[in-house]
């Protein structure tokens, strides 16, 4: 046996096969490998590691080849003279053994032939995985320690259940005018709300409001400087980063006791609208199960009222304690959480008293009054679930409220079971994010559960919704395709933070990156090596955005491909293609790499030269001419158009040199310090605590964003907005991570190009991210666009 050498650690280039999990366990919606060209490592094609002059590193007695030799694409062995012989796999096995999910009576687009699943990595990405030399310095015990500190504090958020007394009888005089809906219709504007889990939500009703820096309020609301296209909607409320995503919405927030009557009846599509209807889901859920319907009337549901979390004001008529649970019932309906498990029940919940003062009247006593329900946690881990704080209008002691969502009695609630004929959803995508991994890959993954392992990022970065098809199999990791979908609301916090017109670039990326890896995790990679700490990082990729469009309350379908998976010791390299459309049309595409690293392998960072020294080209050039834009002092002022802000304020100030950079077109430089309560790091990932490089690249577009301002270009325009263009081809590549204790993210950007056309300008850029000491990130070719959408 040979023995080569990545990143320090030797490894068999010629394949040996490892252990997969003993086909007796595997999932019943699972292939089991049927021959040993299954095996890792026999059908794919590991990169050579790259020496310091480019060229491939071989076995001793080999003559060295350079680098630019071709890569085996997926799927085929490379031969010790550069020949690829095409490995053999077995296609005998019928789709549904294969794991194969489509919707009954579909034929995906995706059905591949072992050959057409099994393209060849371009471009960048075979660079990648033949010069990766992936690096990252050792400090995760510290970084696990500090992010389950950040967590606890994140889930210790206090929540006010200091509530104004309302005055309903008169609220409801101010509201009689309005119509009610019909209990059994659903309106022009509750049929924009079709599509799971997007829709508008009506304005807010009622007289509370919610406690100061909650949620962002939306340009166009409240007196805000409009932000991007919506400005044009003022009806429309941002959530605040990591508020509950509904997994339905309406435009329904006013109920009479018709439509109560019906939700107890089990009839909440006919009450909410057809978005709270979903192929494949069994809705068995029903308002006040076992014990009388006490409420009639609700005067309004806010799903980001009271504290953020939500509200909902109720006329009752019966005991308080039973008032209280049935309007977080109700809460729970409105916001779909019974839509992720099929055949689920409502649980009865609790109602307990919060302070109870001597002399107060007893909470299950008869009363007919109103209650307000201040909703301070919506949650689907570990199951879908709503709790608050009752209060009265007539003085009885607050009420502690929990309700949750039930599966039926031996229902199964991994992969494939929660919903008939959908393998992962919303439910699953949490617990994969930071809850329990056997929920949501299935039992194989339960060592991963409470340790720092691969997940999805969590909050307001998870940006993937559901796996609506799958052909491929856990344990074969040569190819898989698969098409997930992600709801993208119009009050999602990112639409208000952007400078953009409509969706950052930074999702752009997150949301197709996601989707790729997940099912690539989900083939089982990580399971080739029992009792490894391995955490994942993306190494790379290219992308192009194909048109223009927005976005807000659309559902993005994601088709991605896994083309290879590369078993290393103590790591592993998967490849990956993807496209992501909205009603069938493309809109972007790309490929990337990704890495499951273990701590030995993460402990070597050397960056992206090798460990030799980067310096910035202001460092090597410090007698250059320095202006200074002041982001911040503009960020401050709400008047300052094309601003991102609040949870997109990634950069303070840039240094420009005018005509500097390696392109002589202009040159910007920004550094910012590193605070480790950062909110992304709560987000990305859970115990694994790292910036996502996303941001890395939205922080040189935030830079560029301000000097393309700075620079007047858009003193002309009468409405300017940004855009990302079209048909312009960016990559990037990654070798290490910036972490809570790094101190500083320092950027720079080279002006490549600034193109001006008829309605506006576009600049292209090449840029660099350093932590102290290590460049890090790079991107190629990233475009910026300055349009007068007026013109």
């Amino acid at each position: 046996m040979t023995a080569l050498d990545f990143d320090g650690i030797a490894f068999d280039p010629t394949g040996v096969a490892r252990a997969l999990p003993d086909p007796a366990a595997l999932p019943p919606h699972t292939a089991r490998p049927t021959d040993q060209a299954h095996a890792v490592g026999q059908t794919h094609d590991p990169a050579p590691a790259a020496d310091l002059s480019g060229h491939a590193v071989v076995p001793a007695g080999h003559a060295v080849v350079p680098a630019a030799h071709p890569v085996a694409p997926a799927g085929h062995a490379v031969g010790p003279t550069g020949q690829t012989a095409e490995s053999t796999r077995s296609t005998g096995e019928p789709p549904l053994a294969q794991g194969r999910f489509t919707r009954q009576g579909e034929v995906p687009e995706h059905a591949h032939t072992g050959e057409a699943s099994t393209g060849a990595p371009r471009g960048v990405i075979a660079d990648l995985r033949t010069g990766v030399v992936t690096a990252h310095r050792s400090a995760l015990a510290a970084q696990a320690a500090l992010q389950r500190a950040l967590w606890t504090r994140a889930l210790a958020t206090p929540s006010s259940s200091e509530s104004a007394q309302v005055d309903l009888d008169a609220q409801g005089r101010a509201i009689g005018a309005a119509a009610e809906f019909s209990a059994n219709g659903a309106s022009a504007d509750e049929a924009r709300a079709a599509r799971p889990g997007t829709g508008s939500a009506e304005p807010v009703v009622g007289t509370h409001q919610p406690a100061a820096g909650t949620r962002a309020a939306v340009p166009g609301h409240r007196g805000v400087t409009p932000v991007g296209d919506l400005a044009a909607d003022a009806t429309v409320e941002a959530a605040r980063e990591g508020a509950f995503k509904p997994l339905a919405r309406t435009t329904r927030t006013r109920l009479d006791r018709a439509a109560l009557e019906s939700l107890a009846a089990g009839a909440v599509a006919e009450v909410f609208g057809p978005g709270h209807r979903r192929e494949g889901v069994e809705v068995a859920a029903r308002l006040a199960a076992g014990e009388p319907l006490v409420l009639n009337r609700i005067e309004s549901i806010e799903l980001y009222g009271g504290t953020g979390d939500g509200r909902i004001v109720a006329h009752y008529d019966g005991a308080p304690d039973a008032a209280a649970r049935q309007a977080a019932q109700v809460f729970a309906l409105f916001t779909g959480m019974h839509l992720c498990l099929s055949g689920s029940t409502l649980t009865e919940g609790t109602a307990t008293a919060v302070q109870a003062l001597p002399g107060s009247p007893a909470g299950n006593g008869v009363r007919r009054d109103t209650v307000e329900l201040v909703v301070s946690d919506l949650d689907l881990v570990p199951r879908p679930h709503v709790r608050g704080t009752a209060s009265f209008s007539d003085g009885q002691p607050s009420l502690s409220v929990e309700v949750a969502v039930a599966e039926a009695a031996g229902a199964g609630v991994g992969p494939g079971q929660a919903v008939p004929g959908l393998l992962l959803n919303e439910f699953h995508m949490t617990h994969l994010a930071r809850g329990d991994q056997a929920i949501a890959m299935g039992s194989e993954f339960a060592e991963y559960t409470g340790v720092r392992a691969t997940r999805l990022p969590t909050g307001g970065l998870l940006l993937v919704d559901r796996v609506r098809e799958f052909d491929g199999a856990r344990g074969t990791l040569d190819h898989a395709a698969y098409t997930t979908e992600y709801d993208s609301p119009a009050d999602s916090w990112y639409y208000a933070d952007t400078a953009n017109e409509s969706m950052p670039h930074f999702v752009y990326m997150e949301t197709s990156l996601q989707a790729a890896l997940l099912m690539g995790y989900y083939a089982g990679p990580t399971l080739t090596q029992p009792g490894t700490t391995l955490s994942l990082r993306n190494l790379g990729g290219t992308a192009t955005v194909l048109r223009q469009v927005d976005l807000r309350d659309r559902t993005i379908e994601q088709s991605s491909r896994m083309l290879s998976t590369t078993i290393l010791p103590g790591s592993s390299l998967q490849t990956f293609d993807y496209t992501l459309s909205v009603d069938g049309a493309p809109f972007y595409t790309g490929e990337t790499m990704f890495g499951y690293f273990s701590d030995e392998a993460l402990a070597n960072q050397t960056g992206l030269d090798a460990g030799r020294p980067a310096p910035s080209w202001l460092a090597e050039n410090p007698t250059a001419q320095v202006r200074t834009i002041d982001v911040a002092t503009r960020r401050a002022d709400s008047a300052s158009p094309l601003c991102s802000r609040r949870t997109l304020a990634l950069i303070d100030r840039v240094d420009v040199v005018d005509g500097g950079g390696k392109h002589g077109a202009g040159y910007l430089h920004s550094l910012r310090p590193i605070d480790p309560a950062d909110w992304f790091f709560a987000r990305h990932f859970h115990l694994d605590p790292v910036i996502p490089g996303s941001l890395g690249v939205e922080s040189v577009i935030h830079a560029v964003q301000e000097w393309l301002v700075d620079g007047g270009h858009a003193a002309d325009m009468t409405d300017p907005v940004f855009r990302i263009p079209a048909d312009i081809p960016f990559s990037w590549r990654y070798r290490g991570q910036f972490l809570p204790t790094d101190g500083t993210v320092e950027l720079e950007a080279h002006i490549k190009a600034l193109h001006r056309g008829p309605h506006g300008v576009t600049a292209v850029v090449d840029g660099s991210l350093w932590k102290p000491g290590l460049r890090i990130y790079e991107v190629t070719d990233l475009a910026v666009e300055l349009v007068d959408r007026s013109a």
